[in-house]
């Protein structure tokens, strides 16, 4: 033994132990499988950095009414004034289901009073001069446009097959528009929203909304749009429908995000009140609806017995019923006014309708 270890018994039983490795070896394979298993432990507790361990909850999600500020200013819009024939409310009508949920948004326009024109933009090939008739005769004008055509690659959803016609409304200066409010006609009006047409921007929409995750999310919704017309810019987007990237089932709408993704306004919730809201957060919609300005039947339409499913003006009443109850009747408040502005617009004119060819009760 060295003499540099000292001679205790301590000392001296651990020289002997390192010299004889059949008696440290199974001590040094014990530790390393107890470190072993705690690092798999602490591996595992610690979250995946590329795996969510719980949904991502937004501001919106933790909805407090925490005040009644207003969100329109009224005494600025008030300063400046709205010209009818330069500010334009558009709907599109691309078959005729589209007619009952048209006349139906004109009526609740009038209702609110707006100022602003009104267009229906249509394709004269599917759509009949009755439907047309029947659509018109709350007020909308219509105008006949061409059909613009999904990618040619296809893979857009068969109820959105048209929905790139959308882009038409581009063109609207050609008319003299210079800022249009574009509407679904699965929407419905609740206040007057003129106050639109003082943006000074390009282009503005609402945030869309999911049931589910992503919920609340930063890409818009294409229901409701804020466009001032321009022909350059319609031929900007026409040309690029082929070659963007973007998923083609989510037809205009993901062409219009990834178009407009870094310049869009987002516009507040009251100017799109999309059912999806409801159904991820009560509380946010309750909060909205003092100064909502339109509901967005997405979910469920009051007024089709499926996508494109035209319901009969005398089987509307019924249908709206049976529709009220869908989804354990979330939206049946929602969809009992969209049948009461029906009602209210069947009573205006039913006079006008009788012109269009349709006999009330047949």
């Amino acid at each position: 033994m060295p003499p540099y270890y000292p001679r205790t018994s301590l000392f001296r039983r651990i020289v002997i132990t390192v010299r004889q490795p059949w008696i440290w070896f199974p001590l040094l394979l014990g530790c390393s499988v107890v470190l072993h298993l705690q690092i798999v432990r602490i591996v595992h507790q610690r979250p995946d950095p590329g795996c969510r361990q719980e949904p991502v909850r937004s501001a919106l999600d933790n909805y407090q009414d925490l005040h009644n500020l207003p969100i329109v200013n009224e005494e600025f819009f008030r300063s400046v004034p709205i010209v009818r024939s330069e500010n334009a409310i558009v709907t599109s009508m691309y078959n005729d289901a589209f007619a009952v949920p048209i006349v139906t948004l004109g009526h609740s326009l009038n209702k609110v009073d707006s100022k602003a024109r009104r267009i229906v933009f249509y394709l004269p090939g599917s759509v009949s001069e009755r439907a047309l008739c029947i659509a018109t005769a709350s007020g909308f004008e219509p105008h006949a446009v061409s059909r613009i055509d999904p990618p040619a690659d296809g893979g857009v959803h068969q109820h959105f097959i048209d929905q790139f016609t959308k882009l038409s409304i581009w063109k609207f200066d050609e008319l003299g528009v210079k800022a249009v409010v574009y509407l679904d006609a699965d929407t419905l009006v609740r206040r007057n929203f003129d106050e639109l047409f003082a943006l000074p921007f390009n282009f503005a929409a609402v945030p869309d909304v999911y049931i589910g995750d992503p919920g609340f999310s930063i890409g818009f919704n294409a229901g409701v749009l804020f466009v001032r017309p321009s022909t350059k810019a319609f031929r900007e987007l026409v040309s690029q429908i082929n070659t963007a990237r973007y998923p083609h089932w989510e037809a205009e709408q993901a062409f219009l995000n990834v178009f407009f993704g870094a310049e869009a306004v987002r516009l507040p919730y009251i100017y799109n009140g999309n059912m999806a809201i409801k159904r991820r957060n009560p509380e946010l919609w309750e909060g909205l609806q003092s100064e909502m300005r339109l509901i967005h039947y997405s979910l469920v339409k009051p007024f089709w017995r499926g996508v494109y499913n035209e319901t009969g003006l005398e089987d509307m009443h019924e249908n709206v019923l049976r529709r009220a109850e869908d989804w354990d009747g979330t939206w049946r408040d929602e969809i009992l006014e969209w049948g009461e502005t029906w009602k209210e617009a069947e009573d205006t004119y039913r006079y006008a309708f009788t012109r269009c060819g349709w006999k009330h009760g047949h």
